[in-house]
């Protein structure tokens, strides 16, 4: 099953978002799961939950991918921040526990000049005291473009946060293509060394999902803009490569495009169109 999806708000709630994908024709989608330029969050609610998983059920859905807001920083200097991203962190995850298949993607912060092994040590730190052994949510570090103080431009750098959490097997990556494409890795015309150098480095098994984004700036830039599949410097090509890997195409795949939904159901019509 090509798992295809794109990303949509949750101010309505899980059954309406469900709805919402189901109609543009996906059978996954991605959702901020609080206000993604601040903190505020929806009540909990469970009987929209339980309607949501009736429905994911009936048509086969395959599970949501949560998104922290983009207000955390888990390695930044100020304890302050930390602890807000550790309260949301813990949060988020205890709620998505009532989702069955849940993944939850953050991205893992800037260090904001002091230093990426000092920002790394405090995201381990996070890390372990949030997860639990026994959760079921699965915490995805996603892979970022580079700019100014990002933590997770490389895969080494991705590498090193896993290695230090106690409770690792809860860890996989979140691959979006205009940040790896931003950050130097050429999956335009090396996707197959791309991923090659993955497996070597972090094992292809952590990758539990992808962003499928062109990028509006050239190779190796460092800026992370996000294109519209085909408008930007990836192109189709690269994508219809990327969605038919051996090694990728049974992952799910979310759309992050600047569009509306109509946009992203032109998107996704022309993404299964390229499925072999």
């Amino acid at each position: 099953m090509f798992k295809i999806g794109c990303h949509l708000s949750m101010s309505k709630g899980y059954l309406s978002m469900g709805k919402e994908a189901l109609s543009i024709k996906a059978n996954t989608f991605q959702y901020f799961t609080r206000n993604p330029r601040g903190g505020a969050v929806k009540q909990l609610n469970l009987d929209d939950i339980e309607a949501f998983n009736n429905l994911t059920k009936e048509h086969s859905m395959f599970p949501p991918l949560a998104h922290a807001p983009y207000t955390l920083n888990p390695c930044a200097e100020k304890e302050s921040i930390r602890e807000f991203a550790k309260m949301v962190m813990e949060d988020d995850i205890s709620r998505l526990e009532h989702i069955p298949g849940s993944m939850y993607n953050f991205h893992p912060g800037s260090h904001v000049k002091q230093g990426v092994e000092i920002g790394i040590q405090k995201i381990i730190d996070i890390l372990n005291n949030v997860l639990k052994q026994d959760q079921k949510t699965i915490v995805l570090l996603e892979a970022m473009s580079g700019k100014g103080t990002e933590i997770g431009r490389s895969f080494e750098e991705l590498k090193s946060i896993i290695d230090g959490v106690n409770h690792s097997h809860l860890i996989g990556v979140c691959i979006d293509t205009c940040h790896i494409y931003d950050a130097g890795y050429d999956i335009v015309n090396n996707l197959d060394g791309v991923l090659n150098d993955f497996d070597k480095i972090i094992g292809l098994e952590r990758i539990k999902a992808v962003h499928v984004n062109d990028s509006k700036n050239p190779f190796k830039s460092h800026k992370d803009r996000h294109e519209k599949i085909g408008d930007g410097f990836i192109g189709k090509e690269a994508f219809e490569r990327l969605i038919n890997h051996p090694s990728l195409k049974d992952l799910p795949f979310y759309l992050e495009t600047p569009n509306d939904i109509e946009g992203y159901a032109v998107e996704i019509e022309m993404l299964k169109n390229m499925r072999k």
